[in-house]
């Protein structure tokens, strides 16, 4: 009872709303059980596309718990699977690979086509019988998660119960039609190991109240006061962030990147940064995005997987390797902060926090939508 009043607390007006309790961030258990309703009952991001650019491509990723194979079939669609053999468990692949011919069981050698038909089952009915009449190979193919990729991101929903992802996330893909067009990854991916719970990662990200301190150089020419909050107002409430009127394009005094085509004006000076919940970061702007993918890896330690996109295959490789620079910078100077609020969860008592109801309201939005979840 004391938890769901705390959830009630955090559903309250902003005004009067408290912030997720301490064991949402410190407490193992209760971590656990909101993994199973949070990132396992929502559409969560697990990578992105570019990561198995060609057929057979697969990388075995644990995700929430969860042992699960990403890869691109033979007909290039990328999908997921559990990684275990229907036989006894084992897991399928170890380390990133080309599946060249079928998946198959280091254990027993059962064997799996990439769409997870079960094509092979050596001896199983005895020594040179390679089938048996009361084994029915077409119930044991691997089992696929359901996934879709949206902006190269592979979003996944592990128990199956989250309305379609156009359902749950419409609002974020209509704010950005415009950007419905391909993207293309830059290959300078980069990951940062954080010693925060994930959400920590998200209310930070959301709100823009934090940049004249934490982020001078973003502040001295996109400031504070030139930013506006981005606060979806339907029931299911999926996304928040921040946008802003002020964007300087990177350039070395020539060269810019190449522009999204078909733009409207609006996006020659805006940007705009969205907090996908759960655990997916977006950032969108004329010539380039990233996408930020938050993976738990213990209730205190997240592995935020970043990932840079262009508008073109053709871009500066010089200038690109100056824009991850940059970017890496900005959330480098995020790290300590996250750290220290996790830190900061050890502290009896603390009441989960109050909100400034100006400047907060994207992060409110992301508390509320936590303690829905978890109350329902």
């Amino acid at each position: 009872m004391k938890d769901l009043d705390a959830l009630a607390a955090v559903r309250q007006p902003i005004g009067r709303a408290h912030g997720l309790p301490n064991a949402h961030y410190a407490d193992p258990a209760t971590v656990a059980a909101e993994t199973a309703a949070i990132l396992h009952g929502q559409w969560a991001g697990l990578a992105v596309a570019s990561q198995v650019p060609a057929p057979g491509d697969a990388i075995p990723m644990d995700f929430a718990g969860a042992p699960l194979l990403l890869l691109r079939d033979r007909e290039g669609a990328v999908r997921v699977f559990q990684n275990v053999c229907r036989h006894r468990g084992m897991i399928l692949v170890a380390e990133p690979k080309r599946i060249e011919g079928a998946i198959r069981c280091p254990y027993h050698s059962w064997c799996y086509s990439t769409t997870g038909k079960l094509v092979a089952t050596p001896h199983i009915g005895g020594p040179g019988r390679n089938s048996d009449d009361r084994v029915d190979r077409d119930t044991l193919g691997l089992v696929e998660v359901r996934s879709h990729v949206w902006r190269d991101v592979v979003f996944v929903n592990l128990d199956g119960s989250a309305p379609p992802f156009e359902t749950a996330n419409a609002a974020a893909i209509a704010r950005w039609a415009e950007f419905d067009q391909p993207l293309h990854h830059d290959g300078r991916s980069f990951t940062l190991d954080v010693a925060c719970n994930w959400k920590l990662a998200v209310e930070n990200y959301c709100e823009s109240y934090h940049l004249p301190w934490i982020h001078p150089g973003l502040n001295a020419y996109s400031r504070l006061e030139d930013h506006y909050h981005i606060e979806d107002d339907g029931p299911e409430a999926s996304h928040s962030g921040q946008g802003t009127l002020v964007y300087r394009q990177l350039t070395d005094g020539a060269t810019r990147f190449p522009d999204f085509a078909g733009l409207s004006p609006k996006w020659d000076e805006a940007a705009e940064y969205l907090s996908i919940f759960p655990n997916v970061l977006m950032g969108t702007h004329r010539d380039h995005a990233y996408a930020i993918i938050l993976q738990p890896v213990a209730h205190n330690r997240t592995a935020e997987h970043v990932h840079i996109y262009y508008a073109t295959p053709d871009f500066d490789a010089d200038l690109a390797d100056r824009n991850t620079a940059l970017w890496r910078g900005v959330f480098e100077e995020d790290v300590f902060v996250v750290e220290g609020m996790q830190r900061g969860r050890g502290a009896p008592g603390f009441d989960g926090g109050r909100f400034s109801p100006a400047m907060d309201g994207p992060t409110h939005r992301f508390h509320a939508w936590v303690a829905r979840r978890l109350g329902a």
